[in-house]
């Protein structure tokens, strides 16, 4: 059996073994999840909730585990992945109220009544990234679950801890057997059987752009549907009458957390250009106080990248470009790389291709049409921000840039609160918000006919 060896991006040092699982035990778990599923569709609403409940407890009980596995796993600062973990809870415990309202509608129709019924799709098949992989798998299982499906959970090769160990948890907190399921493995193994297997009704994926668009063909091909959430090159947008000292203290957070590794990083600048020489003056300093270091620090506010190769990538981008500061990173074993900040044109690579690491492209724009149409320029359309104190320009620019998230006058992307999702290359459908759970289901009309 094939095995990916994990690595401590921190210090290099060998944390681990998972094995692969095979495509006869993907189709085994298939079987296993189409029968668990049954018996928990025909569940009491009440007690769907009150076992979704019992797992968030459960994991709010393990923060500080899973927390100090996302660390040795993925690099992230012990403060995010606390955070990551208790995020994971909130989503558990935000969905927990689906399962009794998930009312369908009595609609006007002559000679009879007409309802309509959400029922579960049955199996789902996700598919997470190596970046953020204990929130991402919760926007997809909490509510899947909640609408009464089983749920097949495919974790990234190079950070699977915390999604087996919330496997785990979630037959510890007395969830059935098989309903929930992680199977670490390869993409093209599992993560291509969850496309072509008839009892897998439904697909969730987060990735690359290149990969979700195979997702998506395969899916057609399948007549499944899908969520993808994809890649990004979200524009952080500076106006002239911006709060200038705020705006570049805060731009460090919202392209360098994860050290880039996020799909909505800010990893265009865009800043008026009559106040361009000013931001730069202001934001260096920031850039240079950003805070790089061991993940265990509770002080630290970026860790390194996740693997060898990844940062190899990432300091591909750096040949030739016209730096104009950087931050600093520890030397020695690990996987770092300091916080980059460069001025290119409008036409060069980095200011257009998805980086994925700490670099930051400044980019001068001259008015508000020029802003849009330059935050605009990207085929992606995942995130964004917008600095102005201008009430009437922020409600415009919003409805001009062509993106799910936006935040004026700040850097807000995710609320599980609120719908989340991609224009463009940046995806197709939402996760997360009031509706999410009805995106696993199916709309069932039945009429009764009153006639004798």
């Amino acid at each position: 059996m094939s095995t990916t060896t994990l690595v401590n991006p921190a210090d290099e040092s060998v944390i681990g073994e998972v094995a692969h699982t095979p495509l006869d035990e993907v189709d085994a778990a298939v079987a296993r999840a189409v029968r668990a599923q049954r018996s928990w569709a025909a569940l009491a609403p009440a007690d769907r909730a009150l076992a979704l409940r019992r797992f968030a407890a459960t994991v709010d009980a393990h923060v500080e585990e899973l927390a100090a596995l996302e660390v040795r796993n993925s690099g992230h600062p012990i403060s995010s992945a606390r955070w990551e973990a208790g995020h994971v809870r909130d989503v558990l415990d935000y969905y927990a109220g689906a399962p009794e309202r998930m009312i369908g509608a009595q609609i006007p129709v002559a000679g009879g009544i007409d309802v309509t019924f959400h029922e579960p799709i049955g199996v789902v098949g996700i598919i997470v990234p190596w970046n953020f992989p204990m929130t991402v798998a919760s926007w997809g299982f909490a509510p899947a679950l909640a609408a009464g499906n089983a749920v097949l959970l495919k974790p990234a090769d190079w950070t699977p801890l915390t999604a087996i160990r919330l496997g785990e948890l979630a037959l510890e907190s007395g969830l059935p057997e098989h309903l929930f399921q992680v199977l670490p493995g390869r993409g093209s193994v599992v993560g291509e059987r969850f496309v072509t297997h008839p009892d897998v009704r439904k697909l969730v994926f987060t990735g690359s752009t290149e990969v979700g668009i195979r997702v998506a063909q395969g899916a057609a091909a399948n007549v499944k549907p899908v969520t993808l959430e994809l890649g990004g090159k979200s524009a952080n947008i500076v106006f002239a009458d911006a709060d200038l000292e705020r705006a570049a203290a805060t731009a460090p957070g919202s392209v360098f957390d994860n050290a880039g590794q996020d799909c909505c990083a800010r990893s265009r600048l865009l800043v008026e250009r009559s106040v361009l020489e000013r931001f730069l003056e202001l934001l260096e300093p920031a850039v240079q106080a950003w805070r790089v270091g061991d993940p265990t620090d509770e002080a630290t506010e970026m860790g390194p990248l996740v693997s060898a190769a990844h940062r190899d990538s990432v300091a591909g981008f750096l040949d030739g470009a016209n730096v104009a500061f950087r931050g600093s990173a520890p030397e020695g074993k690990g996987f770092w790389m300091a916080p980059t900040v460069l001025l290119p044109t409008r036409t060069d690579r980095v200011a257009i291709d998805e980086i994925f690491g700490p670099v930051v492209s400044v980019l001068p724009f001259d008015d508000e049409a020029d802003a849009i149409a330059l935050a605009n320029s990207s085929i992606y359309g995942l995130s964004g921000s917008i600095w102005t104190r201008d009430l009437g320009r922020g409600i415009r620019v919003a409805r001009g840039v062509e993106s799910g998230n936006l935040s004026v006058n700040s850097h807000s992307s995710v609320r599980y609160t609120t719908p989340f999702g991609g224009f463009k290359h940046s995806g197709l459908g939402r996760e997360l918000g009031p509706d999410a759970a009805l995106h696993f289901t199916e709309t069932k009309n039945v009429f009764f006919s009153t006639q004798e």
